[in-house]
This record gives structure tokens, C-alpha cells and sequence, in this order.
């Protein structure tokens, strides 16, 4: 089991992950360096940073994804990298050069961002988890409303709450991010052979790329709460009258979680003779199946990815224990 430490939240999204120029934020893309390969890389090394590049290529990704989808693929993709890291660090000349150099700041920096990434790793599937039974529960109690009064103003209140607190949870991790920023590439590596060079400088680009996609992950889950107070519903009716047609038009600026509030909003609007409650409630119906296949997305691709980070560290204690 991972330890965690408790963190105090922060209400401010908006931060830098990188301060160092050669480290630029880069969401809402990955703004990963091109690698220029060294004619004498092993091929394990340029497996990873053939990696790294498929990041940088993602800058010019199609705009129709949903941010959920985006989010997902690059979970798989950082499965993917990490799968090629591990064949890094089971390369004997790695280990040696590790292990001669065991004593430098720089390889505790990499040994503690391994045990950060699994605990932010550990801490987001919760929080996604706590949703996915949240949007279950939701969905039940619609399928249930169809057979008699329509009455779920309670599920729905249950659903915001969660959302409330998924929001307050992922506040922390960023948190943690930002207190992750300072640490990363804080010391100099002096006095490398090429190889080691290269393979530490790949593994902390594989840091960058997490922090990266993690602030998409936890900004996505952190999304304003669209919870109407019963004296503003003929005011949200009007919102989305206009709204939802705008934002349908528009495509996809509107994320999973946001479309799905506007849907409960919509439902719990009296609107006599607009939309019948069959088709506000099927509407609903249909976005929350829509979140629910995100959300199982991101759980898989966090899943896969905390494995991958336990080996990662695993292999780094092992090479640094002999």
C-alpha cells in the first residue's frame, strides 16, 4: 500500500507545473522537446524516446475529442512509456551507471518522484471511483422514475454533493503537483556517459508528461458544479434553451461532466408544454452513459498505469539496494 500525506487544498487551478524554461507548461498539450537521437543510442533508449516524441506529435491531435477521450489516450500512452522505461532500467548498463551513482541527489529525486507519481496515481482512481458509483446511483434512480412520479431532486442532490467532493479532492492532488514542481529536475547531473545521460533525462521527461496529463485529468474532474437553486429554474430553462443547442452546434466545448448537468438541469425544469419528461429523462439517460464510458476509460488507464509505476519502482529500489 502506498502512503499518502495529507495535503491542504487550493483553490487555485490556474498554475505553472514548470518553471524552467526547458521545462514549459504544456497543457492543455504536451510540449515535449523533439528527441535528436545520438547515432550510438542502444535501442532501448530510442524505444523511449520514440515514446516521448508520439507526445509531442499529440499537439496537433483532432480538436472533436472530448477532453475525457484526450485524457484516456494519454493514460494509454504513459502506459506505454513506462512499459519501455522498465526495459531501460532492466538494461545492465543502466543498472551499473544507477548504481555507481546511487549517492547523487539527482537519483533520490527520481526514487521520490516514483513514490509521488504512485500516490497521486492511487489518490485519483479514488476519486474517480467515488464518481463512477455516484453516476451509477444516479442512473438507477432515473430508471427507476420512469414507472411512476417523477421525483429525484434527492438523487440529484447526491450526485452534485459528489461532485463537490470529487472537486475538493482533486483540489489536493493538484496541490501536490505543485509542490511536485519544485522537486523535479531541481539538481544538476554533471560527469555522464552518454547512455545514463540520456536515460535520465528520458525519465524525467516521463515525470513532465504525468504531471501534464494528471492537471488535465484533476481540472477535468474539478469542473464548476451546475446546481440550481428551485427559485433559478425558470432561469436555467432559459439557459438551456439556448445553451445546449449553442454548445451541440459548436461541438465539443463542453465537457462530459458539464453536458451532464446540463441534462439534470433540463430535468428538473417544470417547462409545460417544451420537451415531454420521456425525452428530458432519456436525454439525461444518454449523458450519463456517456460519462459512465469516460470515466470507466480513465479507470482503466489509471489502473494500467499505477502497475507500471510500481514496477518502475520496484526496479529503481532494486538497482539501488545492490
Amino acid at each position: 500500500m502506498v502512503d499518502q500525506k495529507t495535503i491542504k487544498p487550493t483553490s487555485n487551478l490556474n498554475f505553472s507545473l514548470m518553471k524552467r524554461a526547458t521545462m514549459a507548461a504544456f497543457l492543455p498539450n504536451y510540449h515535449v522537446r523533439s528527441v535528436s537521437l545520438p547515432t550510438r543510442s542502444h535501442p532501448s533508449t530510442v524505444k523511449v524516446e520514440e515514446q516521448l516524441n508520439k507526445f509531442k506529435a499529440c499537439e496537433g491531435e483532432d480538436s472533436s475529442s472530448s477532453q475525457a477521450e484526450k485524457i484516456c489516450r494519454g493514460l494509454t500512452g504513459l502506459v506505454e512509456l513506462y512499459s519501455s522505461i522498465e526495459d531501460l532500467l532492466n538494461l545492465p548498463l543502466t543498472q551499473q551507471a544507477l548504481a555507481h551513482h546511487q549517492k547523487e541527489k539527482w537519483v533520490n529525486e527520481l526514487v521520490d518522484g516514483s513514490v509521488r507519481h504512485l500516490d497521486l496515481c492511487s489518490e485519483t482512481r479514488d476519486t474517480v471511483l467515488l464518481m463512477k458509483e455516484s453516476v451509477s446511483e444516479l442512473q438507477s434512480a432515473i430508471r427507476r422514475s420512469k414507472g411512476g412520479e417523477f421525483k429525484i431532486e434527492g438523487d440529484v442532490a447526491g450526485y452534485n454533493s459528489c461532485r463537490k467532493k470529487t472537486k475538493k479532492e482533486s483540489a489536493k492532488s493538484i496541490s501536490s503537483l505543485r509542490q511536485m514542481e519544485n522537486r523535479l529536475g531541481a539538481s544538476l547531473i554533471l560527469d555522464l556517459d552518454q547512455h545514463l545521460s540520456a536515460a535520465v533525462r528520458d525519465l524525467r521527461e516521463a515525470s513532465l508528461i504525468i504531471d501534464s496529463i494528471f492537471q488535465q485529468l484533476l481540472l477535468f474532474l474539478s469542473s464548476p458544479v451546475m446546481k440550481p437553486k428551485p427559485t433559478k429554474w425558470p432561469l436555467v430553462s432559459k439557459l438551456v434553451k439556448k445553451g445546449v443547442v449553442m454548445c451541440e452546434d459548436q461541438g465539443k466545448k463542453m465537457n462530459e461532466l458539464e453536458r451532464v448537468d446540463v441534462a439534470l438541469s433540463n430535468l428538473l425544469v417544470q417547462n409545460p408544454g417544451k420537451d415531454s419528461e420521456a425525452e428530458k429523462i432519456q436525454s439525461a439517460q444518454n449523458r450519463l452513459e456517456d460519462l459512465e464510458k469516460s470515466i470507466e476509460g480513465i479507470e482503466n488507464g489509471l489502473g494500467g498505469l499505477f502497475r507500471r509505476l510500481i514496477q518502475t519502482r520496484v526496479s529503481l529500489l532494486n538497482i539501488l539496494s545492490h
